[in-house]
């Protein structure tokens, strides 16, 4: 096992070999020849929980704090669109755990969410930057410019951790039977 860190220095992931490994059949999970439909319907769970699309939550409560006394029309607006936006992933997300629940496969579905949900995770380290300048040494702004960078550092992780959007589009366009 190798830990891969990504532009943060953290370590979410990991590289595994296997080298020299038999695996018996009573150790089989799902049936014979079908692992892709396997796996698929198991990545249902890692992409559609919650951690999904709050990944940037943080960055926009501070966003928040730091525009409480005096918001522009137009950081209202901006905000006010990406809380509807994560109430929205939040209902869909919800969906999906009823799907699970009630044994489902709900592999388009969790798609949609783990897709929308890092469009929305990127986004708002964007919207922060058009919003709030940050000033250097300033108390009130400091949390925020040190949200604001880790969070620009990891964004670029957020669309690639269960699956890059190519594949969740993919997933989405079979699903819908358009390939």
């Amino acid at each position: 096992i190798r830990p891969i860190a990504d532009l943060t220095g953290a370590k979410h992931f990991n590289e595994v070999a296997f080298e020299d490994v038999f695996v018996p059949s009573s150790a089989l999970i799902g049936e014979m020849g079908n692992g892709w439909h396997q796996v698929t319907s198991e990545l249902a769970y890692e992409r559609s929980g919650p951690e999904r699309f709050l990944s940037s939550f943080v960055l926009l409560a501070e966003l928040v704090r730091v525009l409480r006394d005096n918001p522009s029309e137009q950081a209202t607006i901006a905000v006010g669109r990406l809380v509807s936006h994560l109430v929205v992933l939040r209902q869909l997300s919800r969906g999906v755990a009823w799907l699970l629940q009630n044994g489902q496969n709900p592999a388009l579905e969790a798609s949609v969410v783990k897709d929308l949900g890092a469009l929305v995770e990127q986004e708002i380290p964007d919207i922060v930057r058009a919003l709030v300048e940050i000033e250097p040494g300033s108390a009130h702004t400091a949390e925020l410019a040190r949200t604001l960078h880790y969070t620009v550092l990891a964004a670029p992780s957020f669309s690639l951790r269960g699956g890059t959007r190519e594949i969740l589009r993919g997933i989405i366009a079979r699903g819908l039977g358009l390939r």
